[in-house]
C-alpha cells in the first residue's frame, strides 16, 4: 500500500509539473504573439492583408498683414535703435505654440540703409522682421501692391535680409533662378511649400527682364506653377494679394480664383490686401481665406474700426497613410479676432499692441463685445458652422 501511494504522489507531482510548464509556456506564446501583432501594426511589417496606417500632424496659424507706418516704427524706437517686440507681446506666447506661422510682409524689408518711409512708397526696418520671427513666424508672403515701391534696390535688400533665415519665403526674389525654384520644407513628416502672388504693383512697372523681382497673378502662371509642385508635397498654400479694400464682401473675382485654385487641388488659399476681414469658408475640400485684414499698421478707422479689427486662423494638418499611400485633411480649424490697439497724444500714435480679442477688455475700446458680434458675422457669412474663439 505504501509503495502504491508513492507511486500516485509521483504521478501527481509529475502532473502539477506538466501543467505548470504548460501554463507557462502558453503565457510566452500569448505575450510573444500579442506583442508581434502589436508590433507588426505599428511597424508595418510585410503580412498578407494587413492594413498599415500611420498618421502625422503640424499645426498652423495664419495672419494678416505687417503693413508698417512711420508711426508703428517710431513707437517701436528706443535707445537708438527698433525693437518690435513689446507691440507683439500678446501674440508671442499663442504663435510660439504653432509649429507653422504664416503672416504677409505687406511693406518691403528694405531696411535702414536706404532710408525708412511712409505712405504712398513704404520701405520698413529690417527689424521688424526680427520681432516677427521672435514671436514664432516662419513662413511670409512677400509678393503684394507695396513689394515695388521703392524700387529692385528694396527688393535686393530684401532679399539680403530673409536669406539666411529659418524661414519659408516665397513671392519676391532676387533672380530668375530663384523664382523657378519652389522650396520644399518639411515638419513632422509633412511636406509642405507655398506660392504667392499679387493682383498687381500700384502701377509701378517692374523693370523689364526682371518679372522675378515679384509675382504678378495669372490664370496660367498659377496653374504652371501648381502642376509643377503639386504631387511633390502633401501639403500646399497659397497667398493671393487680391481683392478691394476695405470692403468685407469678396469680388466676383476674387471668387472666381478661388474656386480655380481650389480646381487645381490647392489645400489653403490665404487672402491679403483688403485691410479688413472677409468671410472664411470651404471650396470643396480647399480652405479660403479671403482676407485676414491688417495685422499691425496705423491704418485710421475706415469705418466702424473695419481696419482695426483683424483675424488670425488656427488649423491642423493631419497626414494620414495607408500601405504607401498619403492624403491630407484639414481638421480643428479655428479663429480669432484681434485688435490693432494704439493710443493718439501729443501729435503721435503710439503704444501699439495687437490683442486677441479673448484679451481685450474696455480699456482698450468700450465697444469691443459689439465688434466681435459684428466681425465675427462676417467670418461665418459664407459658412455658420466655421468656428470663432469667444471675446473676453
Amino acid at each position: 500500500m505504501k509503495k502504491h501511494a508513492k507511486r500516485k504522489t509521483r504521478k501527481n507531482i509529475v502532473f502539477i509539473v506538466f501543467v505548470f510548464l504548460v501554463i507557462i509556456l502558453g503565457i510566452w506564446i500569448g505575450i510573444y504573439f500579442i506583442g508581434d501583432g502589436v508590433k507588426l501594426k505599428s511597424e508595418n511589417k510585410n503580412v498578407p492583408g494587413a492594413i498599415n496606417e500611420e498618421e502625422s500632424k503640424l499645426s498652423l496659424v495664419i495672419v494678416g498683414d505687417g503693413l508698417i507706418h512711420s508711426s508703428v516704427y517710431k513707437d517701436a524706437y528706443h535707445n537708438g535703435k527698433y525693437d518690435f517686440k513689446d507691440q507683439l507681446e500678446f501674440i508671442k506666447p499663442i504663435v510660439s505654440k504653432y509649429d507653422l506661422a504664416f503672416y504677409n510682409q505687406e511693406t518691403i524689408l528694405g531696411g535702414t540703409d536706404i532710408g525708412l518711409s511712409d505712405y504712398p512708397t513704404f520701405n520698413s526696418p529690417w527689424e521688424f522682421g526680427d520681432a516677427m520671427l521672435d514671436a514664432g513666424f516662419n513662413i511670409v508672403n512677400l509678393a503684394s501692391n507695396h513689394t515695388l515701391d521703392r524700387g529692385e534696390k528694396a527688393v535686393l535688400k530684401s532679399c539680403e535680409y530673409w536669406k539666411d533665415k529659418e524661414v519659408l519665403t516665397a513671392g519676391s526674389y532676387c533672380s530668375k533662378e530663384d523664382s523657378l525654384e519652389i522650396p520644399i520644407k518639411e515638419k513632422n513628416g509633412i511636406k509642405y511649400a507655398m506660392l504667392s502672388y499679387t493682383y498687381g504693383t500700384n502701377g509701378i512697372q517692374i523693370p523689364k527682364g526682371k518679372e522675378y523681382l515679384v509675382n504678378l497673378y495669372s490664370d496660367e502662371k498659377a496653374k504652371y506653377d501648381i502642376e509643377k509642385i503639386r504631387d511633390k508635397v502633401d501639403l500646399l498654400l497659397v497667398s493671393m494679394h487680391w481683392g478691394t479694400e476695405y470692403q468685407s464682401e469678396p469680388s466676383s473675382e476674387q471668387k472666381r480664383q478661388a474656386q480655380y485654385l481650389s480646381s487645381l487641388g490647392v489645400d489653403i488659399i490665404i487672402g491679403t490686401h483688403p485691410h479688413v476681414i472677409q468671410p472664411v469658408t470651404y471650396i470643396d475640400d480647399t480652405l479660403v481665406i479671403y482676407s485676414l485684414g491688417n495685422f499691425i499698421s496705423a491704418q485710421s478707422t475706415n469705418s466702424d474700426y473695419n481696419a482695426m479689427v483683424e483675424l488670425m486662423s488656427m488649423v491642423d494638418v493631419v497626414k494620414t497613410t495607408k500601405n504607401g499611400k498619403s492624403s491630407i485633411k484639414l481638421e480643428n480649424l479655428n479663429n480669432e479676432l484681434l485688435y490693432n490697439y494704439y493710443e493718439k497724444s501729443g501729435g503721435r500714435w503710439h503704444s501699439f499692441k495687437v490683442i486677441p480679442f479673448s484679451k481685450m477688455n474696455t480699456s482698450y475700446n468700450r465697444e469691443y463685445k459689439r465688434l466681435y458680434e459684428k466681425y465675427g458675422a462676417v467670418v461665418k457669412k459664407y459658412n455658420s458652422s466655421i468656428p470663432i474663439n469667444p471675446a473676453a
